[in-house]
């Protein structure tokens, strides 16, 4: 057996759960014992995308872990953050100008 974490994090509310797993024992599998589905009934366990400790990883099911690991799971993009960046730039750019006029 070997210590890991699940955690899953909305904007104002985040839960990281410690278990014990099977030496074996994938991402996916980590997620399933954890039960954070019952807390988050939003997470979507075959399709969110999921990772450890920041990077994410293609196929969950047969990723295994190694002791200590924290597995996250990633809530899809509420926007692109390239679209984002650039609106917040002429956003920026217009305040400029607007002050340089005044």
């Amino acid at each position: 057996m070997m210590q890991v974490e699940v955690a899953y994090a909305l904007p104002h509310e985040q839960k990281i759960i410690s278990l014990q797993v099977a030496e074996d024992c994938s991402i996916y599998e980590a997620v399933i014992q954890s039960r954070i589905a019952e807390l988050f009934p939003q997470i979507d366990l075959e399709n969110d995308p999921m990772g450890i400790f920041g990077k994410g990883v293609r196929d969950a099911k047969n990723t295994i872990l190694k002791p200590g690991q924290r597995v996250e799971i990633y809530r899809p993009l509420i926007a692109d953050p390239k679209e984002a960046r650039a609106k917040r730039a002429a956003k920026a750019k217009a305040e400029r100008e607007a002050g340089d006029k005044a």
